[in-house]
C-alpha cells in the first residue's frame, strides 16, 4: 500500500497507505500467422498444457526458465520427505488488543483472539482489566455491559465484578446470603507497552515477558508516528501475506496518492538473513536500485515491521518504522493495527490533520478489500496447502512463501491454519453475530433499530464507518464536530436567507446573500470530511 512509501522510495517523506498480494501470472506469447483452423487447434494444444502444468505442479521440480522465476514448490526437506515441526501453542503468546489511547474511559470493550472472546475495560483506579466476555450466570456478553463505580456490570441482571474476575454484587441475592465463591469470570494479563495493549491467552503458563514486543525504533529520541486501527472482513494470514507484499503496492494502489503509480511496477529483490522458529527477517529493494535498503521481520504469532535508515546530507541518521501487528479476530476476520512512524517527519505531512491519514489507510484496505476476501474465501473452498494454489514469483513473492512455509512449521499449534504443503481446517464454522457487542453495539444503539439499517451505524464489516471509526477516538470526534458544524451552518444560511428576503435595502441583501453563499460553502467542505471518513472508495477504472 502506499503506506509502504518510505520504504519503496530514496525520499525520507513519509505518506500513509497499506501493502496487499495481488495475483500475478506470466503470459508469454509468440505466434507466427497460421491458418485459422491451425490457430484454433495450436490455442488448444497450449491450453490442454497449461492445465496439465497446474494439475501436475505439486511435487514436480522446476525447470528450464520456470526454475529462475518462481519460488520453488518444495524445499529440500519436503524433496527428503522430511518436515520440520517446531513446538509452539497459539495461547502462549502475546496479541495486540488495542491502541491505549482509543480504549473508552466509560464503557466495556468486546474483542476476540481467535475463537476467543473477551472484555477489555478501566476500573475505577484507571488499571486495565480483562477478563472472558461471559457472565457465569446466564452467559451474557459481559461487553453489552456497562460500568458502575469502576465495576463492570452485566446488564441482563445486574451482576457486577471487579479486580481479579471476582463477583462484589447479584442484586436477586436474599440480604443475608453471600455469593457464591463459582460466581466469577475468568481472568486475562494484559500489558500497556510502547502505546499498545497486549494479551497473555493461556492460563496454564504464567505470561512470558522475553516474548512481549519491544521496537527498539519506538523508543528512539523523537520518533513520532502515526497509529490507526482497523477491522477487517479477512483472515489474518491473508492481511500478513498482504502487508508482506510490497510488489502490488504500484498496481492496486495506482493514485492513492503521489507514492503509487503503476508505471513503478518492477522486478524486487528479496534475501532472507534470518529463519527461526518464531519467525524470518531479511532485506529488500528494488532490483534496479543494486541494493537492498529495507529490512523487514515478521515475528510470532502476528508481528510485521519494515524498517529502514536514511543518512542525510549533513551525515545525520534517521530511521523509519512501518509496523503493522495483526490480530486473529476469528474467521475470516482480523483486527490490524498500523503505526508508520519516523525521526524525521516531511514539513509536507505536518500541513494534514491525523484523520486525513486515518481515512486515507481506510482508503487503501477498501482497494484490496475485494480481492483479499475473495482468496479467503477461495482457500477455505479448495481445503488445500498454498503451495497447490499460489503461483508465487521469486521478484515479488519471496516473504509470502517463507510466511507460508513457517505456518507449516507452527500450524499444528494454532486453531487452524493454511501453510505451504500443510493445512489444518477451523474444527467449528464461523459464527455471524447480528447484534454486535460491545462499543459497536452502543454506538449502533443511538439508530432507530439496532445496527441502523440503511445508515453509516449499520454493522456491516465492510463499513468503513465500523471498520474503523468506531475504534478510533480521535476521527469519531472528527465526524460529530463536523456533523455539529454542518447544523450550525445550515441554520445560518436558512437564517441569512430568510432576513435577505426580509430587508429592503440593496446592500444588505447582498451581504446576506453572501453570508448564505459562505454557509453553504461551509456546509458542504463539513459533509466532504464527514464522508471522506465514513463512506468507503469505489474503484473508477481508468482508460489505461
Amino acid at each position: 500500500m502506499a503506506l509502504l512509501q518510505p520504504f519503496l522510495s530514496h525520499s525520507p517523506h513519509l505518506s500513509f497507505s497499506l501493502p496487499k498480494p495481488t495475483p500475478l501470472s506470466l503470459v508469454s506469447l509468440s505466434q507466427s500467422l497460421k491458418p485459422p483452423h491451425k490457430l484454433l487447434t495450436q490455442a488448444w494444444r497450449d491450453s490442454i498444457r497449461c492445465c496439465a502444468v497446474a494439475e501436475i505442479r505439486d511435487g514436480v521440480s522446476l525447470g528450464g526458465e520456470d526454475q529462475g522465476v518462481l519460488v520453488d514448490s518444495s524445499s529440500q526437506e519436503e524433496v527428503r520427505g522430511e518436515r520440520h515441526v517446531a513446538e509452539y501453542d497459539w495461547k502462549e503468546e502475546w496479541y495486540p488488543l488495542y491502541l491505549t489511547k482509543d480504549i473508552p474511559e466509560d464503557a466495556p470493550m468486546g474483542l476476540t483472539v481467535f475463537d476467543k472472546q473477551l472484555v477489555l475495560y478501566r476500573d475505577g483506579k484507571g488499571l486495565l482489566q480483562c477478563y472472558e466476555d461471559r457472565c457465569p450466570h446466564r452467559l451474557a456478553k459481559l461487553s453489552e455491559g456497562q460500568l458502575v463505580d469502576g465495576r463492570l456490570e452485566c446488564l441482563y441482571h445486574g451482576w457486577q465484578f471487579e479486580g481479579k474476575g471476582k463477583c462484589v454484587k447479584i442484586p436477586q441475592l436474599p440480604a443475608d446470603a453471600k455469593i457464591p465463591r463459582l460466581a466469577c469470570v475468568k481472568t486475562y494479563e494484559v500489558k500497556d507497552s510502547q502505546g499498545v495493549v497486549w494479551v497473555w491467552m493461556s492460563h496454564r503458563t504464567p505470561p512470558n515477558p522475553d516474548k512481549l514486543p519491544w521496537f527498539e525504533n519506538f523508543a528512539r529520541p523523537g520518533f513520532q508516528d502515526t497509529s490507526t486501527i482497523h477491522e477487517l472482513p479477512y483472515d489474518h494470514s491473508i492481511l500478513l501475506e498482504n502487508l508482506m507484499d510490497p510488489a502490488h503496492v504500484p498496481i492496486s494502489h495506482d493514485r492513492t496518492d503521489w507514492s503509487a503509480k503503476r508505471e513503478d511496477a518492477q522486478a524486487l529483490c528479496f534475501k532472507v538473513t534470518e529463519r527461526t522458529d518464531r519467525g524470518f527477517a531479511g532485506w529488500w529493494g528494488r532490483e534496479k536500485d543494486e541494493s537492498l535498503l529495507n529490512f523487514l521481520r515478521f515475528e510470532a504469532p502476528c508481528v510485521l515491521q519494515n524498517n529502514r535508515e536514511i543518512v542525510d546530507k549533513n551525515g545525520e541518521k534517521h530511521y523509519f518504522t512501518g509496523l503493522f501487528l495483526c490480530r486473529p479476530s476469528g474467521q475470516g476476520k482480523s483486527m490490524l493495527i498500523v503505526r508508520f512512524g519516523s525521526t524525521k517527519r516531511s514539513p509536507i505531512a505536518k500541513l494534514f490533520p491525523e484523520w486525513y491519514f486515518h481515512q486515507n489507510a481506510g482508503k487503501v484496505f477498501e482497494q484490496d478489500m475485494g480481492f483479499l476476501s475473495s482468496q479467503n474465501e477461495i482457500l477455505m473452498k479448495e481445503k488445500v496447502p498454498t503451495k497447490e494454489l499460489y503461483l508465487n514469483l521469486r521478484s515479488s513473492d519471496t516473504w509470502v512463501a517463507e510466511y507460508r512455509r513457517w505456518m507449516d512449521k507452527v500450524g499444528h499449534g494454532m486453531p487452524y491454519h493454511f501453510g505451504h504443503s500443510t493445512i489444518s481446517l477451523p474444527q467449528q464454522p464461523a459464527v455471524v453475530e447480528h447484534a454486535p457487542a460491545g462499543l459497536v453495539a452502543g454506538i449502533s444503539a443511538s439508530s432507530p433499530a439496532k445496527g441502523g439499517i440503511g445508515t453509516m451505524h449499520a454493522p456491516n464489516p465492510a463499513n468503513r464507518y465500523f471498520r474503523h471509526v468506531v475504534h478510533c477516538k480521535g476521527c469519531r470526534s472528527v465526524v460529530k464536530a463536523f456533523q455539529a458544524w454542518k447544523n450550525v451552518f445550515f441554520s445560518l444560511a436558512l437564517a441569512s436567507t430568510a432576513l435577505a428576503i426580509l430587508v429592503t435595502g440593496r446592500q444588505w441583501k447582498a451581504l446576506l446573500l453572501v453570508g448564505t453563499a459562505l454557509s453553504l460553502a461551509g456546509m458542504y467542505a463539513c459533509s466532504t470530511v464527514v464522508a471522506m471518513n465514513t463512506t468507503n472508495f469505489v474503484r473508477i477504472h481508468r482508460r489505461l
